[in-house]
């Protein structure tokens, strides 16, 4: 780890990732948190990101290399995969193993001799806060890190995408006004249960962005019809009774399957209803995640008034909140998810833009106002 990093942004974010896992080391280990990862420091946050980035933009057979990148002790990586000799760190070695180890829960284990990083093998399991570099396209890469217990997706810290860099903020989730989405994805609240709504909700966000055809998904109370006032009527595709394949998922006795019976299953019925969102219009969900429509437009209630602002932020570090009309953030469809707020206090609405940005609009009781909170950097 001698030679000085190329890749100037790699330099830039080093200390602050360092920083980010002391913190977080240093406070699960006073709260008695076993197996613990080791904290990497900003010299070899800097040479793992520096290396990846340029391996992100070569091309093995003409795909991109895309790959996640683990910096974990072999000790504490469960049963991996181990390599007879390890192999050196460096750009042409991860793009030749790129096509072997891109499925999503595969990570490439790397450790430390003394100054040297090399390759040790491979693994799907991985130590609590342990820090991990995704490889997801060319000359962009997500610092993350696995949540206690490994339970739902893995907390984001950071993106680099070519000279631009974005480091999450988690103190933005702190106002009492934030939803819940956005704690629980900043880490700020989390569940030991598979069940939990939130890391559900997380679940079905996530695969919204990944069909990358943009769609609405509007989250309504429970025994409550008030949201079909902002709906035209009738609705084109209601579903009856309300589809419950996620529904029956989550209420059903953690302890009677196993973890991967279960995310398995879930995977299955999330993508079921998130595929639904690819169709023009709304999917409506109530929220114990009963499916009750999709393919609905937006209207305004006949007792409201237009939304005229919204309060828009971003969690990441030197991001500041502004107000802005609800169609410059992405157009019609972030206009109608705004509209819908405005008139439905009570909901939230998560929208995905074709090119990847992804938005929670919520009511803020304080600002009395819908605030809309772009959060893709933490579904990445």
């Amino acid at each position: 780890m001698t030679t000085e990093s190329t890749y100037q942004a790699a330099s830039t974010v080093a200390g602050i990732i360092e920083a980010h896992f002391i913190k977080h080391l240093e406070a699960a280990k006073e709260e008695g948190t076993d197996n613990l990862a080791t904290i990497p420091s900003a010299r070899i946050v800097e040479k793992i990101i520096d290396v990846a980035f340029w391996a992100s933009l070569r091309r093995e057979e003409g795909n991109a290399t895309r790959m996640s990148l683990a910096f974990v002790d072999p000790a504490q990586a469960g049963k991996p995969l181990l390599f007879e000799q390890p192999l050196p760190l460096n750009p042409q070695v991860l793009t030749k193993l790129a096509p072997g180890v891109e499925r999503a829960g595969v990570h490439v284990g790397i450790w430390h001799d003394g100054d040297e990083l090399y390759i040790w093998g491979t693994t799907i399991k991985l130590p609590n806060y342990c820090f991990v570099l995704d490889v997801s396209e060319p000359g962009l890469l997500v610092v993350k890190h696995r949540r206690v217990l490994g339970l739902g997706k893995f907390t984001n810290v950071a993106m680099l995408k070519g000279d631009q860099v974005k480091v999450v903020d988690e103190t933005s989730g702190m106002n009492t006004c934030s939803p819940g989405l956005l704690k629980s994805l900043l880490g700020l609240e989390t569940s030991t249960l598979w069940s939990n709504p939130e890391n559900v909700l997380i679940q079905i966000a996530v695969s919204m962005r990944a069909h990358k055809r943009g769609g609405i998904l509007l989250v309504v109370p429970d025994n409550s019809s008030s949201w079909r006032e902002s709906i035209v009527q009738p609705l084109q595709y209601p579903v009856s009774p309300a589809f419950a394949g996620v529904a029956d998922l989550v209420r059903q006795d953690s302890s009677s399957v196993s973890e991967i019976y279960w995310q398995n299953a879930l995977r299955r019925e999330v993508e079921n209803i998130s595929g639904l969102t690819a169709v023009d219009g709304a999917t409506i969900i109530n929220r114990h995640h009963e499916l009750l429509a999709f393919g609905a437009k937006i209207t305004r209630a006949g007792n409201s008034s237009p939304v005229e602002k919204v309060l828009m932020m971003e969690p990441v570090m030197g991001g500041s909140p502004s107000y802005v009309h609800p169609s410059s953030i992405g157009g019609t469809r972030h206009l109608s998810a705004a509209q819908f707020v405005h008139d439905q206090h009570d909901a939230i609405a998560l929208v995905a833009s074709q090119d990847g940005y992804f938005t929670i609009f919520s009511w803020s009781p304080t600002k009395q106002m819908v605030q809309a909170h772009r959060v893709d950097i933490l579904l990445l």
